[in-house]
């Protein structure tokens, strides 16, 4: 039974208390690998009856036509979530799958880019919003950067922050995730689009997220990867391609707002961001439905303002609910043999 069907048996979950944080590690452990268990199935519902009256239709010809014409086969959709990328803006996904669990909606797939990247695959591992929030409250700079050990093309090695999110899942691996999840990257010598859907999930991430400037390339398989954003900043396209009918796009983005660019950090992002624009507005026209937090009102690189931006993000999705609600509820018709 799928999470959806669950959420229609019991609704009152949505008013139901959160998770308590403090979870044993061995939980997060359980958690981490699989414990929350395979991707939901989905059942077929009844094929609904069509045409005439059969005893209208003769003999011979309702012979041929139960020959030549299956009967149309009908499931609820599957969802999928594009979580585009943001920095410090990234915190609001938290907010959205918030609102999606306490609704009962689980996606059957995710695809992230940058920070969307890093919030979906602590959710595909089956890690619950509580839990992301609480681990994302606490972490601290020291705990994913490594200024001493960066080089000439970059300020950061990124070697820390795979550390720490590689013991967070316990060396995970893509392949093995509770939630079908890929993560988009940039190959920095080709310009390409880089969908990673096996492998370390730390290494997918940290390539995910390697702004250029800021984090080193991530070499993988002989191939330079830097931040997803770069080409698919909003990764609908890729969401689709794991395997779902309905994608949810989460565009935490912001049109570029900064009064003051101190430092070459900012001037750096500034200028990410207004590149990247564009790209997500495209990528979004493709997804049936987007939500949008506002998070014009904090910098990209404001990463004091987490809770605020958890705060927005739920917000956001429990507006979109309804609508959402509306079309994981209706069946869609589909070929035989495609259930």
């Amino acid at each position: 039974m799928s999470s959806r069907h669950h959420a229609q048996q019991h609704a009152d979950a949505i008013h139901s208390p959160p998770p308590q944080p403090g979870v044993q590690r061995r939980d997060l452990a359980r958690l981490a690998l699989g414990g929350l268990a395979a991707l939901p199935a989905l059942s077929a519902l009844p094929a609904l009856a069509q045409g005439r009256d059969a005893a209208a239709v003769p003999p011979a010809a309702a012979s041929n036509v139960n020959r030549s014409a299956p009967v149309p086969a009908r499931r609820l959709p599957r969802l999928g979530l594009a979580l585009g990328g943001g920095t410090a803006r990234g915190f609001a996904h938290i907010g959205v799958l918030k609102s999606l669990v306490q609704a009962g909606i689980q996606p059957d797939v995710v695809a992230g880019c940058s920070a969307g990247a890093l919030v979906g695959a602590f959710h595909a591992a089956g890690f619950t919003p509580w839990q992301l929030e609480e681990v994302a409250l606490r972490v601290r700079d020291s705990d994913i950067a490594d200024f001493t050990s960066a080089g000439k093309r970059g300020m950061l090695a990124g070697d820390t922050l795979f550390r720490f999110i590689n013991d967070l899942l316990k060396g995970a691996r893509i392949e093995a995730l509770p939630t079908r999840f890929a993560a988009v990257s940039t190959d920095l010598r080709s310009g390409e689009l880089v969908v990673l859907r096996t492998g370390l999930v730390a290494e997918a991430v940290c390539a995910s997220c390697a702004v250029p400037g800021v984090f080193l390339p991530r070499e993988i398989g002989g191939r330079e990867l830097v931040d997803g954003a770069l080409v698919s900043p909003l990764p609908v396209g890729t969401a689709r391609q794991l395997g779902c009918d309905i994608v949810l796009a989460v565009d935490v983005g912001s049109r570029p707002n900064r009064a003051a660019l101190s430092g070459l950090y900012e001037v750096m992002l500034q200028s990410f961001e207004i590149m990247g624009r564009s790209l997500a507005l495209q990528e979004a026209k493709t997804a049936e439905l987007l939500l949008q937090p506002d998070t014009s009102a904090y910098a990209s690189t404001n990463f004091n303002a987490r809770r605020e931006m958890i705060q927005v993000g739920y917000e956001a999705a429990q507006r979109a609910l309804p609508e959402l609600r509306r079309r994981l509820n209706t069946p869609m018709r589909v070929r035989t043999g495609a259930l």
